[in-house]
């Protein structure tokens, strides 16, 4: 479980999230919506510890994020972000294999448990095949099923996501969420999700929370917050 609690991030002098709590339970994609400049990424970034929290609390299983170094929060929350320059050269294997980062030893030696993880995470986003192949050579759709196979490598609880469907055609949206609808139920994953498409949101998504300024609006069912006068007063 996710716990975040009266959670700001400040940008300088300016607060651009304003006490923010809400908890993402195992099993559950909470998608996270709102128009542009709302906060949806800002607060991808802070959970995962990209940028700094100006006050409040993000937990899981008792563990306070702000108290653990990187290496022991990547062991918590891996990240698929919006918008990452792979290295062309490297074969997706090798890309896939970074994820087993938080867990090498002093010599930073990789195990064949290292190996196997690496295989069943492309063997879980139906990118196995592609094991060989350069970063280089592959479409969109394709490299976001790179990120995602080397986010489930980290063997994480907990799985963070900001706008993976950008840029991506629509067959490539639906096929990416479905899959994380599918590997939350399955492997108890607590998935939270940035998305600009509403209607992906509806479809993939157990709850939503529509942010507007930097802070939650509502938060519910997808029935229950996609509500029009909530939507056009955003």
């Amino acid at each position: 479980m996710l716990k975040i609690q009266n959670l700001s991030v400040n940008y300088g002098s300016r607060r651009i999230l304003h006490d923010v709590s809400f908890e993402v339970q195992s099993g559950e994609v909470l998608a996270l919506i709102g128009p542009n400049g709302a906060g949806k990424s800002t607060l991808i970034r802070a959970v995962s510890g990209v940028i700094p929290i100006a006050s409040g609390e993000v937990r899981t299983n008792g563990d306070e994020f702000t108290s653990l170094s990187a290496l022991q929060r990547a062991r918590y929350v891996a990240t698929v972000p919006q918008a990452v320059s792979l290295p062309p050269a490297y074969t997706v294997g090798e890309t896939v294999l970074f994820g087993r980062t938080p867990y090498l030893g002093f010599l930073g030696q990789l195990s064949s448990k290292d190996e196997e993880i690496a295989h069943q995470a492309l063997e879980r986003v139906s990118a196995l095949s592609l094991a060989d192949r350069r970063i280089g050579e592959l479409s969109g759709g394709e490299q976001q099923r790179v990120l995602l196979a080397r986010a489930l490598c980290q063997s994480t609880p907990i799985l963070l996501l900001d706008e993976p469907t950008a840029h991506l055609d629509l067959k490539y949206q639906v096929n990416l969420l479905r899959l994380v609808h599918e590997l939350a139920h399955k492997d108890h994953l607590a998935v939270l999700v940035a998305l600009h498409d509403l209607n992906l949101a509806a479809h993939y998504a157990d709850r939503v929370a529509l942010m507007v300024a930097g802070s939650i609006k509502a938060i519910g069912s997808p029935e229950e917050v996609l509500q029009p006068e909530l939507i056009e007063e955003a």
